[in-house]
């Protein structure tokens, strides 16, 4: 179910504090992960690599911005990545063809759940629609949000969720 449409009624938004869905583009985590950054230092013995200075990571649709980013590699495959900024951002295409926007001071994502975390000063949009908390958790895969209590943060949520105009029959 897309989130927009869940938001349309009233009804559903007294279970608002999630999960809420949102259907990222089913290709993209097949697709090839490009990273460029300013520096990058590489410890193979840890299997840490930090890239350092203007971090983008492009997979598919999905666009990562940072300040800081360390990638961890287990077994030859890439585990989980790490972000750092101010703020690190994100973006990504839906199969609706609408933009789901991100922003933290810190976002970790683990490559075998297929989720994103976003700690502190979080926000997450789609459309005109956001969702604000210390803590927010995307997960790819099974297309859920959870904020707030429900993603173990400290704050409560704040959602704006602007009107949708209608269209002419």
């Amino acid at each position: 179910m897309n989130l927009i449409k869940s938001l349309r009624y009233p009804v559903l938004l007294m279970g608002l504090l999630l999960p809420l869905t949102i259907q990222a583009l089913s290709g993209d985590r097949d697709q090839p992960m490009h990273l460029e950054a300013d520096s990058v230092s590489i410890d193979e013995g840890t299997g840490i690599s930090l890239y350092q200075g203007n971090v983008v990571i492009t997979q598919g649709s999905l666009k990562l911005w940072a300040d800081r980013l360390w990638i961890h590699r287990r077994d030859g495959k890439t585990d989980k990545l790490i972000s750092e900024g101010q703020p690190t951002r994100f973006q990504q295409t839906t199969d609706e063809q609408e933009e789901v926007r991100g922003r933290a001071l810190r976002a970790e994502f683990y490559v075998d759940r297929d989720e994103l975390l976003l700690f502190d000063d979080a926000l997450l949009e789609q459309g005109p629609d956001q969702f604000r908390s210390d803590r927010i958790i995307y997960n790819r895969t099974s297309s859920q949000v959870k904020a707030g209590t429900s993603a173990d943060g400290k704050q409560r949520v704040q959602v704006i969720i602007e009107p949708r105009k209608k269209t002419a029959p």
